[in-house]
């Protein structure tokens, strides 16, 4: 319904996934930092390594199915080219090498240097093997299952998805067996170990588990042991859902378990004979198999003890500001029907939103509470607040997005207690996802309706919030909260938008109703300032752009003459420093804090109109999703926004650019020229906002 036509035009665009690894190349480049905290530069290790996981669980297997009928079907997606898959394996294996390089050239001798030992590749120094045998026999022997491959004890094995194995090869006389011994995920995956002299240490479980392979098999000599994991797909076939919509996704979610292989993961030092054997035992084709080092699974480095502790060893703390209008304010709901509220989190409180639902479940006078879900906090007092206002007498309807990849079980948790209580559930629309960020609350007094309202950039989850930098507006506009409960009104009726041809928004812009069409409005009125010898200047912040139809658009506004500055956090398909794009520049900002914010501005010959919203510019986003983007109407708040943006774009510290080959160029700053970190500023600056 909101779809544009896409021109066919001889513009560049990058390879979306090409493009995604080039972001977490980024965060493999603060791995790599001197300037970043040691402990932080361990995280971003972390970081790397679970995005990695999730691209080989998602993204891989759409580009083995790309690979196979590329030469039997048209490209009918240009972010998709022919030669995409080998091109990112190799991408990835070049990665992986610099990964491995970090952590054991930089980040450990780091570690060491500090007085903190962690035992990689090493013996174990006799001190520690009574220690270690100790925990072994006691902790450990009990969540182990050996399985052998061959002989009368052989049977199967099924290995579960990104869990930790060890491949065992066992010498019996001339004769040489194999078998698999899973590592435990239920036990934590750093060891500390007793100190020697001012040296603390830390073991892996792996080399805990290594070092007593002989209890398990004590009729054997152990001739080798390495490590090895499958990542399976992690896709689920959601889109013509009909009857009880839960319990398909619940089912789903238990067979994504069962996916087909897409990488699996091996110890390089394997043996050739070794690797083949498991290959026909696990029936794996060879483009699925990887080499990989002594230990996979380093997502795990997020737990890494920290035996010594020194401030210096992270980021210094950036206590969220309080608003103190806010603190005195009896009732923040009564506060929002006097003025707008817009709040910058995580740099600012997230109490004042919990404050939002807490109120309206307990004020008696709240009749009716509407509120979409994304990702549900695993333990949300949004949704303690929803179930409490429903036992309270309130109509309390919760959209509940059963479809967020990766959130489904514990979002299908929440939905069986919210229904228990009385929610009203409103489950997923088939073949679309509910992605906007939306809560109202209706609240009678007399003869008049109060409607309070809640549009975010992120979803409503405390958890995240912590780290997750956002925008959150608290509103009491008419226009707006009527348009909201039209939107509730359609997302209850589970509807395709085609049959709600009827509503017509004209404040929020709602993917797969009016947003393309205003978006690309707005970018044709910035388009006609130009040509007109007018200031023409476009600012776009999203995580991701990848969209044809809108970045054809920009690429037609950077040829009339608009300046455009692009925020892309991850994927960005623009090909910038080209003859289409001499007028763009694009920016990517990794820090300590997750940029997910989307903040589009529009200069409009100095009367700038400013949006805030869920849709990122992909095709997920703008064709097969409900995002609710809105526009901010305070001058004052309008001027916040600008003025966090252009901390953003001077960001000279942690911010890069990206050329036409996708390379992240630093920014650094010019001579005599201050060093800006933009969300350090932007935290002195929320600072300010609160005096």
């Amino acid at each position: 319904m909101d779809a544009l036509p896409v021109t066919p035009a001889p513009y560049p665009l990058f390879s979306r996934d090409g493009s995604w690894l080039t972001f977490n190349e980024r965060i493999l480049n603060l791995a790599a930092d001197p300037r970043v905290p040691l402990y932080e530069r361990i995280r971003f290790l972390s970081i790397y390594s679970s995005n990695l996981d999730e691209f080989f669980r998602v993204r891989i297997p759409a580009l083995m199915a790309v690979n196979k009928v590329l030469h039997t079907a048209p490209v009918i997606d240009e972010t998709l080219t022919p030669g995409t898959l080998d091109d990112i394996l190799q991408q990835v294996s070049v990665q992986q090498e610099a990964y491995g390089h970090i952590l054991t050239t930089q980040l450990l001798p780091a570690l060491n240097k500090e007085g903190v030992h962690v035992y990689y590749k090493e013996e174990l120094l006799p001190v520690h093997l009574e220690f270690i045998r100790n925990y072994f026999r006691t902790r450990v022997l009990s969540y182990l299952q050996p399985v052998w491959l061959q002989g009368k004890a052989a049977r199967q094995v099924f290995l579960e998805n990104n869990a930790l194995y060890l491949a065992v090869a066992l010498a019996s006389g001339e004769e040489e067996e194999f078998a698999i011994v899973n590592i435990p995920a239920v036990l934590p995956r750093f060891l500390e170990l007793p100190n020697t002299g001012n040296m603390h240490h830390i073991v892996l479980l792996d080399d805990v588990i290594r070092q007593h392979m002989s209890y398990l098999f004590p009729q054997y000599r152990i001739t080798g042991c390495y490590s090895i994991k499958i990542t399976r797909d992690a896709e689920i076939d959601l889109d013509e859902l009909k009857g009880d919509i839960l319990e398909q996704i619940e089912s789903g979610v238990k067979k994504r378990a069962l996916g087909v292989p897409t990488r699996f993961l091996y110890d390089a030092a394997m043996p050739l004979y070794l690797k083949e054997m498991l290959a026909v035992f696990f029936a794996l084709q060879e483009e699925e198999m990887m080499p990989g080092g002594r230990y996979h699974n380093l997502k795990d480095l997020a737990d890494l003890p920290t035996p010594v502790k020194k401030p210096s060893f992270f980021y210094n703390k950036l206590p969220p500001v309080r608003v103190p209008r806010l603190d005195q304010e009896e009732h923040i709901l009564d506060s929002i029907l006097q003025r707008d509220i817009l709040l910058h989190t995580p740099y600012q409180q997230y109490d004042y939103i919990l404050r939002f639902f807490n109120e309206a479940a307990v004020d008696p006078d709240v009749e009716e509470i509407y509120v979409t879900f994304y990702r549900i906090a695993a333990a949300s007092q949004i949704a303690n607040a929803l179930i409490s206002a429903a036992r309270n007498g309130k109509q309390v309807v919760a959209f509940v997005e059963l479809k967020a990849r990766f959130d489904e079980t514990n979002n299908i948790n929440w939905a069986k207690q919210l229904k228990a209580a009385g929610v009203k559930l409103v489950y997923s629309i088939p073949g679309m996802k509910v992605h906007a960020k939306v809560g109202l609350v209706k609240r009678r007094r007399g003869w008049k309706t109060d409607y309070i309202g809640l549009l975010s950039t992120g979803n409503l989850n405390e958890t995240t919030a912590r780290f997750y930098a956002d925008h959150i507006l608290l509103t009491a506009h008419n226009g707006m909260t009527q348009e909201m409960e039209l939107l509730f009104i359609y997302l209850q009726s589970r509807k395709q938008p085609a049959e709600y041809k009827f509503l017509d928004f004209k404040y929020l812009l709602v993917a797969r109703f009016n947003l393309t069409h205003r978006f690309t409005a707005l970018i044709d009125r910035e388009i006609a300032h130009a040509k007109a010898g007018r200031p023409a200047h476009i600012t776009v912040k999203v995580n991701n752009l990848q969209e044809k139809a809108m970045i054809y658009k920009l690429y037609e506004a950077s040829e009339a003459g608009v300046q455009v500055d692009l925020l892309v956090r991850s994927i960005c398909c623009l090909v910038p420093d080209q003859p289409c794009s001499a007028n763009i520049r694009v920016r990517r900002l990794v820090d300590r804090y997750l940029e997910h914010a989307r903040v589009f501005v529009f200069h409009n010959n100095g009367q700038e109109d400013v949006f805030l919203g869920s849709a990122d510019w992909m095709v997920r986003n703008l064709h097969r999703r409900i995002e609710v983007c809105f526009p901010v109407f305070s001058l004052a708040f309008k001027k916040q926004l600008i003025d966090i943006l252009a901390l953003q774009v001077a960001d000279n510290t942690n911010a890069v650019r990206l050329d036409a080959q996708l390379h992240n160029l630093p920014i650094l700053p010019l001579p005599g020229q201050p060093a800006v970190n933009a969300q350090t500023a932007i935290y002195a600056y929320t600072e300010g906002l609160s005096l």
